[in-house]
């Protein structure tokens, strides 16, 4: 049992008063880890299992995407500390994403990419998300609508749309993830996103954007690449847009 002048203590004090005056700024990424283990150890040092957390999984953020049961094999890692590593990592995607609700679309690029990477880049299978925009983009709603296999996500875009008209949406963002990291379409993508254009501009609701994410800072942007206004301008060929 762990007293007064027990060093573990000491130590643990430390840690804390380092984090409330100078935050993560002067903390290695080990320390950062100990720290959060020592919430659900409170007798025992953290800096071993720490440790082995790191040389298991190389970063923080492999760390808090590992899962439960690659976790629990690491010594000296408890029941508690597996809930508190996990919990921490779920608080701060909704953190992300209540960060968003409200805010202008391209005035938060960069937030929105942060939870999209947040969100997609380590699945091992494809989901597709889409965030709902008013008519200000400001962000109404982000949300999952397909979940698939290592290479595909099944998307229906009737559903898309019913599900934007309940918000009252007049955008539209796509995004999914490629589980090999690779950011490149493949044609299912490309027939996939003219559809989804068409079907939101029959409704007369624009697309802002589809992007692919990958790894690190690696994402695909139909709207970059010209693909969207190519297809806006088939559609205006095809159909009277709805308001021209």
């Amino acid at each position: 049992m762990s007293g007064p002048n027990d060093p573990r203590q000491g130590h643990r004090e430390r840690l804390r008063t380092k984090f409330l005056r100078h935050g993560l700024d002067k903390f290695t990424e080990e320390e950062i880890i100990e720290l959060l283990l020592t919430f659900g150890t409170p007798r025992r040092d953290c800096k071993q299992p720490a440790r082995a957390l790191l040389r298991e999984f190389g970063s923080i953020r492999a760390v808090f995407e590992a899962e439960p049961g690659d976790l629990s094999r690491v010594d000296g890692l408890g029941p508690n500390n597996i809930v508190a590593l996990k919990f921490i990592h779920a608080v701060s995607g909704r953190y992300l994403e209540q960060s968003l609700l409200g805010r202008d679309y391209f005035a938060s690029s960069t937030k929105v990419h942060q939870y999209l990477k947040h969100h997609l880049e380590s699945l091992d299978k494809e989901v597709f998300k889409v965030i709902f925009l008013d008519g200000a983009n400001g962000v109404l709603a982000a949300e999952d609508v397909s979940r698939g296999t290592v290479g595909s996500a099944h998307v229906h875009p009737r559903e898309i749309i019913e599900r934007a008209l309940v918000l009252r949406a007049a955008g539209l963002v796509f995004a999914h993830n490629h589980p090999s990291g690779k950011t490149n379409p493949s044609p299912d993508d490309f027939r996939l996103t003219r559809h989804l254009v068409h079907a939101a501009y029959l409704s007369q609701m624009r697309v802002l954007d589809h992007l692919i994410v990958g790894t690190g800072s690696n994402y695909y942007s139909f709207r970059d690449q010209g693909h969207l206004e190519r297809y806006e301008r088939e559609f205006d060929q095809i159909y009277q847009r709805p308001g021209s």
